[in-house]
């Protein structure tokens, strides 16, 4: 595999002409070995789970609020006064006196009552946290979607370099046939200028062909990781999808990662308008001082520093903090985020239609793509009869050259219909799954190992700076609030569905 992005353009571009031979290695690379890979490398991927990772930390400095802090500071001072002679005693000299001090202290302070400022700060952030998982969840999706798509796109492609090479093969048999006909006057040069018109269309379609091939070669690659082998058909999607588009809405209102994610910022906003409100309240704390000094009298220097010359100094306090006036910024505040609560709220109304038309959307594309997939293969069995029947009459002169040409174009047209419709009704399977929140890796490859984004958020939960007294204040912050901020809790997710994705029979005629 190539390591540049311009190498792996070059590989699945200069590739193409062995892709048109057909005779790949005698392991096909399937397509749970794609969404595994693409699973564990692709970059996009692996960023949101970094930033996922970092929205964590937001949960752990929340907190930090009820945590005590502990400062040391420290002084030196040097001290010279000097004083000019007198205007009165022009006899008394200046005088010079000199001293130093020093001191070094440390400062305990816990807060004991926030008035529900950190409570709802936490809450939010626990909110945030999960909305995040519920994005990292929404990229995978569109990831492993990405993924289905360029494969299917690259066996499409290829299944039609494969007819439009046979047709060719065929059309340039039909002109040899022409020409000789004609050179012993059984048609005229029409008929020979017909089969060079249609050659010539055929091998730009084959050339058109080849070059769509290489794109999508190169769109799996950027989507993968590396460029694609012989490709086995498709699994089957149909153990996951609904019987009815009534159960996928169903589905899809409870697991569509966007809404979720949607629902859990609305609570980040519910909990940031209690927090706007106890900014009201008292804020009380305990604070502990010990400092050691020297004296600050003029003294000759050095002597601070001398053991004995130091005092020492301990102090206890509790501090309460009353507002009782803010210009209104308090009451500005509360009713920002109000407003802003407003906006999530109605906005996680448009994203539930917007799932639901989705939804619709996909449904009937794969419906449509069903039903064109039974009538194309309907179609190409009666253009396979028709193009062969009209060979046979051409040959006993029931047929001209035209005839016949026009035969073979139908029935490749039909052919690739078949493969367009197949390819459809697979990447809209997908979508269907995408929206409804199924189509993620441990569905699909569920033997790959599984990346768990609640693992770093558990070993954040006791970590440095924790202190056992920390819950009780907590409890005791978000109790004694006249405006509690809720506790948001991760929602039920779906079980997952066995047994993934399984190679469809060997005989199998179309991926469904």
């Amino acid at each position: 595999m190539s390591k540049s992005p311009r190498g792996r353009l070059l590989a699945a571009v200069f590739s193409v002409g062995l892709a048109a031979a057909f005779a790949g290695p005698a392991a096909a690379e399937t397509l749970a070995d794609a969404i595994a890979l693409a699973y564990e490398t692709n970059p996009t991927l692996q960023a949101q789970r970094a930033t996922q990772r970092a929205l964590d930390e937001s949960f752990v400095q929340a907190r930090t609020g009820w945590r005590p802090t502990l400062n040391l500071n420290g002084s030196v001072r040097y001290l010279e006064d000097r004083s000019p002679r007198a205007i009165i005693n022009p006899a008394q000299r200046t005088t010079i006196e000199e001293g130093n001090s020093a001191s070094v202290g440390l400062t305990f302070n816990q807060p004991l009552w926030t008035g529900g400022r950190v409570a709802a700060a936490v809450s939010a952030a626990q909110a945030e946290v999960l909305a995040g998982r519920e994005n990292l969840r929404r990229i995978e999706a569109q990831i492993l979607a990405t993924v289905i798509q360029a494969y299917a796109d690259v066996r499409r492609d290829q299944e039609a370099l494969r007819i439009r090479q046979e047709n060719v093969r065929v059309l340039t048999r039909q002109l040899e046939e022409s020409q000789a006909r004609f050179d012993v006057g059984e048609v005229t040069r029409t008929d020979v200028a017909q089969s060079e018109a249609r050659l010539a269309q055929a091998q730009a379609l084959f050339s058109e062909s080849e070059a769509q091939l290489a794109i999508s070669r190169a769109n799996y690659a950027q989507v993968v990781g590396q460029n694609p082998g012989e490709l086995a058909p498709e699994p089957s999607l149909a153990h996951m999808l609904p019987t009815d588009p009534d159960q996928a809405y169903t589905v899809a209102e409870e697991n569509n990662p966007q809404l979720r994610a949607q629902q859990f910022a609305e609570q980040a906003s519910r909990a940031r308008i209690a927090g706007a409100r106890a900014e009201r309240m008292p804020n009380v704390s305990a604070q502990a001082t010990m400092a050691f000094g020297g004296p600050a009298r003029p003294q000759p220097p050095n002597d601070p520093f001398e053991r004995g010359l130091f005092n020492r100094e301990s102090t206890a306090t509790v501090n309460v903090t009353v507002p009782l006036f803010s210009g209104g910024l308090v009451s500005s505040r509360v009713r920002q985020a109000v407003e802003r609560n407003n906006s999530d709220r109605l906005t996680t109304e448009a994203v539930r239609r917007s799932v639901l038309q989705n939804i619709t959307s996909f449904w009937s594309q794969l419906i449509a793509a069903r039903a064109n997939i039974a009538s194309s293969e309907q179609q190409v069995r009666a253009a396979t009869i028709a193009a062969e029947g009209t060979r046979q009459e051409q040959q006993v002169g029931l047929r001209t050259t035209i005839d016949v040409l026009n035969a073979e174009q139908e029935l490749r047209q039909a052919q690739l219909n078949q493969v367009f419709a197949r390819r459809d009704e697979y990447v809209s399977a997908a979508g269907v799954l995408s929206t409804m929140g199924r189509l993620e890796a441990r569905n699909l490859v569920p033997t790959a190992p599984q990346y768990d984004p609640a693992k770093n958020f558990r070993k954040l939960r006791v970590t440095w700076g924790w202190v056992p007294w920390e819950e009780p204040i907590g409890i005791v912050d978000r109790v004694l609030t006249p405006w509690p901020a809720p506790t948001p809790d991760p929602k039920p997710v779906e079980a997952a569905i066995p047994p993934g994705l399984t190679p469809p029979p060997a005989n199998a005629a179309a991926p469904r």
